[in-house]
């Protein structure tokens, strides 16, 4: 049937509540917006009607009629979303019958569906908004205004079964919603009244719980009530569990029942987890219970790795429930049981499915770091022939912890570093997405391992010796085996002996290496170098110590750089940067039996070892051989060093510069421009491991660069004026920007790593400045590279006030245009945007005093942008405002001239307050709470330690011109409030401003003070607050603000003189005369 989309009239209608609601008109409307029927202007124009219609205060009047006469039922869902709504904001306001009405109407709609077990199935989706609604009026209205509901819902199960079912899951809402997702929902005070009431009334609900454990023979009721007790068992009173027959009922009579055993071992979980030591002996109850109910279910001579595999759905729910209730009893009481139930943990640590080896995993990580703790020393080397020493306790788990070591061994997740891996079609592949899921696993695993390995070196040698000859003679060969075998050998390093780890890695390599020779096939060849390369690269301590052993590695990591098989070459270049960096003076001195450092080698080699890599690959094996140099003491063999590893690519920037110079087309050129490119990236890498030392290379080149930047700049701006904005697009000129882009990172970088700031802002700051700032300036927004304002924040972050001075001129350059790219909205030129701000940031906490000798209008535009920047919806840039204001205001203090203190906080304080509260009420940086708070706190603190001298207000224009600046803000912010939130009470509005004093001190408690008042301004007030109970929230405010003010006593002179007690000033003065 064909939609007739609703004019604007007819639209209309749905607003106008002095005649009959139009439903039909609404489900028309409903679909037309849903099933993007019309123009989209048009349903825009709709969408705005249902909004309005939604939050019109006498919206809630038509869901009856819309629920009884719809046909549509989005239109039904839409009704309940008017119904809720109103709940939550407007319910205080509503007259107590209409209230009344909400509430028998919602009832009725539940008890109506429910009491039908067909109905209710087939209206489920409905009952449970529905149910949902009804918790939202009991969050508003009991227990004071409906002290009999506990009761009354109690009461009414006995009469229906399929009634009782949805009465316990209404429970089990109330409870979730005030046990777990209270927070910013509702007051603090709020909270902790409904939590103790139910506490309170809980008899009568566990009274019905145990009625239907003990008598009914619903099964569907059963299950019920089963998972409405789960969300009970966190905060009931211990009574109702460990002494009454609750365990009891459930072990022994639902534990061995399908249907509810997985209800039934998560309420054993949830119990499990209670810390109580006064009921260990019922704890040790529980556990051997379930483990004697579990036998019969699942005997331990059951393989539960194939029955896991086997099993249904509900089956394989229960081995994962099983997990979590051993890894949780294990935990909170192992040491009232040790090792009875360890078996079953080691049998379904075998199950192929990563959620439940994870449960698994925490646990034996947890036992395996608390045997390791509890004697650190106990196990003596095995190779020293001394016997091993096993405490009791490491004894009672020795053949347990054995099968652990295997299984952790065989199931050993990918670390970071391996690059080549199978995929799912078993093709050996370069992996180039983290798997960041892999990465935690592997380092959990690893930190278990390491444990493991120091409980029991030689078991842990066994089972790899072992498994590596099941590689070599072919029994366990597959490259997934040898994958895992691999990566646990070498998360290992380090545990062992040093001794006991030479013989076992020697032995490793030398099998891998003949493995490698016997197997033919370039995938099994490349898997093995793989795993080879990952080993000696997590061996650094081994290859420090061997130096033939390690010129060995790195002669074969340079043989597989020129090895093409995909990620090979990478996987090589990785693992001799992590070797370079953790061996690098064996590479500079001349070892035992060579006649030269290794490094000149290295060098001498340079262009036959990398020939055959990519550029990316070429930049980490310059970077990797930085690090060797950066080892180096002696500053003219450094030197020697540099200038020999940058030789190849100061060649070719040579001759591309010299070519330039004849011919400046030649700029213009792709391949010159990929060249020049490339040079950078090489030098940026090397500098990044020379650090300040690279000065001899940057200065043999850094004016060409600048030169460079500046021809670049050039061209870019020749090329727009003659082909427009769109040039900026064209592949050259984006080669181009990425070379100024790189000039400027190699610069910041050697300056954020450089030891004389003061030489840099002499020497290298100037000309850096000339070249870069007017290029800036004079480009167009879409040209402007944003890297030229990071590169000055990190220049500013290292020099610090050092550069002082070229503040001025930096900021004039930057600051205008910039804001001129971002101040017409919150998305465009995002780089610039972040950039932007951590320049201004770099200034605030680093040359402060700066901001106090540019002109006022330009020092206001950095309050706005302050302010500008908080307002933004990307995070980081909101963030990074903050934090900057929290600076600029404590430097402010800290730094300013007195009168220049007191002018900035005459002209800057208000508008900055009115602006905080305007991001803290904005539910999009909700996020950012704790930020604010810390900012608000400060402001308001100053004020009250009068630090703030200067009137915040025109005395000529206030009633009271004589009064202080905290009675001003008490008035001033009152004020706002009840203009901007004319529903709040004045007796709300007291009790929010005085907190925002009495707690200023306690950032924590600050911060929930502002979240009370979140809470409280989502929700229109009648005239009954006492469910926001502000008596009891001015008397933790009095308390509050008597201990600041005795803390505040105890100190001499943080008090005003005038502001102290009679006795104690007469006593100074007493001792005065004294």
């Amino acid at each position: 049937m064909a939609i007739i989309l609703p004019n604007e009239d007819e639209a209309k209608r749905l607003l106008d509540f002095n005649q009959k609601f139009p439903v039909d008109i609404l489900d028309r409307t409903l679909a037309s917006v849903n099933m993007c029927i019309g123009e989209l202007p048009q349903r825009q124009y709709l969408q705005k009607v249902l909004d309005e219609l939604k939050q019109h205060p006498h919206s809630w009047t038509v869901v009856e009629a819309i629920l009884e006469l719809s046909t549509y039922d989005h239109s039904k869902y839409f009704a309940l979303q008017i119904l809720e709504y109103v709940i939550q904001t407007r319910w205080k306001v509503l007259p107590p019958q209409q209230r009344q009405g909400i509430k028998d109407f919602t009832v009725g709609q539940i008890i109506k569906i429910s009491s039908d077990t067909e109905l209710a199935e087939k209206q489920k989706t409905f009952l449970n908004k529905m149910n949902i609604i009804l918790v939202q009026i009991l969050k508003k209205e009991w227990p004071k205004n409906w002290p009999t509901f506990i009761s009354d819902i109690c009461g009414s199960c006995r009469t229906n079964q399929s009634l009782c079912q949805n009465n316990l899951v209404i429970l089990k809402l109330l409870s979730e919603d005030v046990f777990e997702f209270s927070l910013g929902q509702m007051t603090q005070g709020k909270i902790k009244h409904l939590k103790d009431s139910m506490c309170n009334e809980f008899s009568e609900v566990y009274a019905l719980c145990q009625h239907i454990m003990e008598t009914s023979q619903n099964p569907q009721l059963i299950c019920t009530t089963l998972n409405t007790l789960l969300r009970f068992l966190s905060w009931i009173p211990l009574g109702y569990i460990f002494e009454t027959n609750l365990i009891n009922t459930m072990i022994y009579k639902f534990l061995n029942v399908p249907l509810f055993r997985n209800a039934t071992l998560k309420c054993l979980t949830e119990i499990s987890g209670i810390k109580a030591s006064q009921y260990e002996g019922q704890f040790i109850e529980l556990f051997t219970s379930t483990l004697a109910n579990l036998k019969q279910i699942l005997p331990l001579s059951i393989n539960i790795k194939e029955a896991y595999g086997n099993g249904t759905n509900d089956e394989q729910y229960f081995i994962q429930n099983l997990s979590l209730f051993l890894h949780t009893f294990l935990s909170e009481h192992g040491d009232v049981l040790e090792a009875k139930a360890l078996h079953y943990l080691v049998l379904i640590s075998e199950v192929e499915e990563t959620e439940i080896f994870k449960i698994c995993l925490e646990y034996w990580n947890t036992l395996a770091a608390d045997l390791y703790r509890e004697s650190p020393l106990a196990t003596a080397s095995p190779i020293l022939g001394l016997p091993t020493h096993q405490t009791p306790r490491r004894q009672l788990y020795q053949s347990v912890l054995s099968k652990v070591r295997y299984i952790m061994i065989s199931r050993m997740a990918k670390p970071e570093e391996v690059l080549v891996v199978e995929n799912e079609h078993g093709e050996v592949v370069r992996e180039f997405m983290k798997d960041t899921d892999a990465i935690n696993m592997y380092k959990s695993m690893r930190e278990t391992l390491v444990y493991l390995t120091h409980l029991d070196y030689t078991d842990i040698e066994r089972i790899m010796t072992e498994k590596l000859q099941n590689q070599v003679n072919g029994t366990e060969w597959s490259w997934k085996n040898l994958n895992t075998l691999c990566w646990a050998i070498g998360s290992i390093s380090g545990a062992m002996h040093e001794e006991g780890e030479k013989r076992f890695l020697v032995a490793v390599i030398k099998d891998l290496l003949g493995l490698c020779e016997v197997k033919r096939g370039k995938d099994n060849k490349a898997i093995i170098a793989s795993n080879i390369m990952y080993i000696v690269g997590q061996y650094p301590r081994f290859l420090r110590a061997h130096w033939k052993f390690l010129k060995t590695v790195v002669n074969k990591l340079f043989e597989f750089m020129h090895e093409t098989h995909d990620g090979v070459q990478d996987m090589a270049c990785d693992t001799f940067i992590k070797i370079a960096q953790k061996c690098r003076p064996h590479f500079i001195h001349v070892q035992s039996a060579e006649v030269m450092p290794f490094i000149e080698t290295i060098l001498n080699d340079l262009s036959s070892i990398i020939c055959d890599l990519q550029p990316q690959q070429v930049q980490t094996f310059y970077e990797a051989v930085g690090y060797m140099i950066s080892a180096q003491p002696d500053k003219v063999v450094m030197e020697r060093l540099i200038e020999k590893l940058m030789s190849l690519p100061n060649s070719s920037w040579d001759t591309i510069l010299n070519e330039a110079s004849k011919n400046p087309d030649i700029l213009k050129d792709p391949e010159n421009l990929k060249t020049i490119y490339s040079i950078l990236k090489t030098n940026g890498r090397a500098c990044k491991s020379i650090g300040h030392d690279f000065i001899v290379q940057l200065r043999r080149n850094y004016l060409e660069m600048l030169n460079l930047y500046s021809t670049l700049g050039e061209s870019i701006l020749s090329c727009v004026a003659t082909r427009g904005e769109a040039a900026v697009k064209e592949p050259v000129i984006k080669t181009m920007r990425a070379i100024k882009k790189e000039i400027l990172k190699l610069i910041s970088k050697w300056i954020e790593q450089s030891h004389d700031p003061k030489t840099v802002c002499e020497n290298f700051i100037p000309p850096l400045m000339n070249a870069v700032l007017g290029d800036y300036q004079r480009s167009i927004p879409a040209a402007r590279e944003p890297e030229v304002l990071n590169s000055f924040a990190i220049i500013i972050n290292r020099l610090e006030n050092h550069i002082m001075g070229h503040i001025p001129v930096i900021f004039t350059a930057s600051f205008q245009c910039t804001l001129n790219m971002i101040n017409k909205d919150f998305e465009e030129y995002p780089e610039h945007r972040v950039n932007f701000y951590l320049l201004l940031q770099a200034i605030t906490k680093h040359t402060f005093e700066a901001f106090f000798h540019i002109p006022p209008d330009e020092f206001s535009l950095v309050i706005n942008s302050i302010i500008w920047g908080m307002k933004h919806t990307m995070r980081n840039v909101a963030d990074t405002a903050l934090d900057m204001l929290q600076t600029f205001l404590e430097n402010v203090q800290l730094q300013a001239a007195d009168a220049a203190k007191q002018g900035f906080y005459q002209a800057f304080y208000v508008s900055l307050l009115q602006h905080v509260f305007s991001v803290l009420t904005d539910s999009s940086h909700v996020a950012s709470l704790n930020k604010q708070a810390k900012i608000l706190a400060y402001m308001f603190r100053i004020v009250e330690n009068g630090k703030v001298k200067i009137p915040l207000y025109d005395p000529s224009n206030a009633p009271n011109p004589n009064m202080d600046n905290r009675t001003y803000l008490l008035e001033f912010i009152g004020g706002l409030l009840k203009q901007a939130y004319p529903h709040l009470l004045d007796s709300q509005i007291h009790i929010i401003v005085k907190g925002l004093f009495d707690l200023n001190e306690d950032t924590n408690a600050f911060r929930e003070h502002l979240r009370d008042f979140l809470v409280q301004i989502k929700e229109y007030c009648g005239e009954d607050v006492s469910d926001l109970f502000l008596s009891e929230r001015e008397a933790e405010l009095a308390k509050a603000d008597e201990e600041k003010r005795k803390r505040q006593m105890a100190v001499p002179g943080i008090l005003n003189p005038h502001e102290l007690p009679d006795k104690q000033d007469n006593g100074f003065q007493y001792s005065l005369q004294n």
